[in-house]
């Protein structure tokens, strides 16, 4: 796994667009649903499917992330 810093100035853009424009519960909410409804409209086409398995698992995994740290709620018990 990689690391990755951000620049100050994309940190605190970062900080100000969750601090002012949206709840990360919500932002985390979205996410996830929007991950529900492309995997279900990427195994009704399996042309797509087939062609970009690996795009589209990365792509699953990196948006539940995402969800995750905004809104840890596979790591609760």
């Amino acid at each position: 796994m990689s690391t990755n810093t951000f620049s100050k100035e994309a940190e605190t853009r970062l900080m100000n667009f969750f601090n002012n424009k949206i709840d990360p519960q919500e932002m985390a909410k979205s996410i996830r649903q929007v991950n529900y409804v492309l995997a279900l409209g990427a195994l009704r086409q399996h042309e797509t499917l087939q062609n970009e398995a690996t795009s589209l698992e990365n792509s699953f995994y990196w948006l539940n992330e995402l969800a995750e740290v905004l809104n840890p709620y596979l790591d609760l018990e």
